[in-house]
């Protein structure tokens, strides 16, 4: 069930750093949700890092690493795929 959670909390902040991000992005859902799910992972390595991942009500500090994660992650992969696309469109 905790990969379950991880996709649907994936999708959800791959979704918010879509629309931070400036301008228009092309990167299909796919990539999208699993950047996010990615971001997610690694703002609760950040998070744990720092000592903040479990605290007493929300977790502010985890879900802001989370989303910097993700917004970075999004970005790259929007990065990458426009290039690898246009890298194919070339040839």
């Amino acid at each position: 069930m905790g990969w379950i959670w991880a996709i649907i909390v994936g999708f959800v902040l791959g979704f918010i750093a879509k629309l931070i991000l400036p301008g228009k992005q092309h990167s299909p859902l796919w990539l999208v949700v699993a950047m996010g799910t990615i971001g997610g992972l690694v703002g609760n390595g950040i998070a744990s890092a720092f000592g903040v991942r479990y605290t007493h009500g929300i977790d502010w500090t985890r879900h802001l690493f989370q989303l910097i994660a993700a917004i970075v992650l999004v970005a790259v992969g929007e990065s990458v795929y426009t290039a690898v696309k246009r890298k194919n469109v070339r040839r």
